[in-house]
């Protein structure tokens, strides 16, 4: 049995395999370059945000088939037994170059570049994809929520309704390099060192004979930690118990640090809840707010002036509800030297190794990226970084306090009509002269071969 299916190599799709046993059959192991981008933005995005190398990279260094996997791939028939043994050595000995975490990226831009042995690289595509395809996606959303909630305390709340125990446990750690303050996903602090909150259930209070009751109890319980949960019944009456407990409190040397709500109208609910806490002497109880929240809310919450101090954003930001996936791709660019180049209607692809230089104004603020060639030299920041050599790290990886530096230069970096959640013109990288003549060249090449076969 496989104990650990997020860390077997047999996580994968089958093709993979095929194709490496096809490989392996015809004795092709030469130099690849594959590049993993995003074809397109979705409609409502002006930017992407890369995240998600970290654990690419833990995967990248660990890969490897155990004899039980190994011992399934000979009873499932598919595979001759020279092949399967051929994998008890697989190991990825290439070479990574990344966007670092948090970089801010757009359509056609490669965020990672494998180079390796053919079967090495074809075979890591798919969980390559899957775990940079995720991260990148909440981070992407978590980003647009920090954006529109300037100043304000953010956690994820979205373990229950992710896709899965790794996507959740991982949405954390996305949202968090993005600007979120923290998670209620406990596995988040042990794993990743990411600050934890929880207040309380509704049920908590139902199982107790009053809300009265409950207050109190949870509050002699966590007295250093009291968040209230009040709209399990009714929320103005909830607050004026919140602020007779406080004051009970305050003689025992114990005070209440916030109060939560997560139904309603928001806004009308929380400037209620304002007015009976600071009228009632409690000014340092601050609010927090939780409920289908994502950034379009959060920024009509601002609009409205909504006393809230903090928000719990949980599925529609895990899930990145409106724009629920992106449309990633990871294809070979160059082999034995030679570069490829897909000809597919609507996935066509940019031939060769290639960098992302970008350009800021005096301001700071990016004016313009151009997708070259590797070799190419252009003014601005090469964005693709060198990781990996031979199979092993260049570099310790950055810290998640330094991923989320970076991401604070990067947002801090997109024009206001970027950061904007209203349409704006979709920002385009610049093609080089250079690459643009290879793709031309390598179209002429394929045209002639093809009309000497049909001729």
């Amino acid at each position: 049995m496989i104990e650990k299916p997020a860390e077997s190599a047999l996580l994968t799709d089958l093709y993979e395999l095929t194709m490496l046993q096809a490989y392996f059959a015809r004795q092709m192991n030469a130099t690849a370059v594959f590049e993993l981008f995003m074809r397109k933005l979705p409609d409502n995005r002006h930017f992407l945000m890369a995240a998600g190398l970290e654990q690419a990279i833990d995967y990248l260094t660990t890969l490897r088939f155990d004899e039980v996997e190994l011992a399934w791939l000979r009873t499932c028939g598919r595979f001759d037994h020279a092949f399967i043994d051929s994998l008890r050595d697989f190991r990825f000995t290439g070479e990574v170059d990344a966007m670092p975490e948090g970089t801010v990226f757009f359509a056609n831009e490669p965020i990672l570049r494998i180079t390796a042995p053919l079967r090495e690289a074809q075979f890591v595509e798919s969980r390559l994809m899957n775990l940079m395809h995720l991260q990148t996606l909440v981070a992407s959303k978590a980003a647009r929520c920090v954006l529109a909630a300037p100043g304000k305390r953010l956690i994820d709340f979205g373990l229950r309704r992710a896709h899965g125990a790794e996507a959740g446990l991982l949405s954390a750690r996305a949202s968090y390099i993005a600007g979120f303050d923290g998670t209620a996903t406990t596995l988040a602090a042990p794993r990743f060192g990411i600050p934890v909150f929880g207040t309380m259930a509704h049920s908590f209070v139902q199982v107790h004979d009053s809300e009265n009751a409950a207050f109190a109890a949870y509050a002699r319980v966590f007295p250093d930690n009291t968040t209230l949960l009040i709209d399990t019944y009714d929320t103005s009456i909830a607050a004026r118990h919140v602020v007779a407990l406080a004051h009970e409190l305050e003689t025992e040397g114990r005070s209440i640090i916030a109060v939560r709500i997560d139904s309603g109208d928001l806004a009308a609910t929380a400037r209620s809840v304002r007015r009976t806490l600071d009228d009632g002497g409690c000014q340092k109880i601050s609010i927090v707010a939780s409920g289908n929240l994502d950034e379009y809310a959060l920024r009509q919450l601002a609009l409205d002036e909504a006393p809230i101090d903090a928000f719990g954003v949980g599925t529609r930001m895990n899930t990145s509800a409106d724009a629920p996936y992106l449309d990633c791709a990871y294809k070979i660019e160059e082999y034995a030297g030679q570069p490829k180049r897909k000809l597919s209607p609507g996935k066509e692809t940019w031939p060769g190794r290639k960098q992302v230089f970008r350009i800021f104004d005096t301001s700071g603020k990016i004016a313009g990226d151009t997708l070259a060639l590797e070799g190419d030299r252009f003014p601005g920041e090469p964005l693709l970084k060198p990781v990996m050599h031979a199979g092993k790290l260049l570099q310790p990886l950055p810290s998640l306090d330094e991923i989320r530096s970076h991401v604070r230069q990067q947002l801090a970096s997109l024009p206001a009509a970027l950061q904007s959640l209203d349409a704006a013109p979709p920002f385009q990288a610049t093609v080089s002269a250079s690459l643009q003549e290879l793709a031309q060249k390598i179209d002429s090449q394929m045209a002639a071969y093809a009309h000497a076969r049909n001729t």
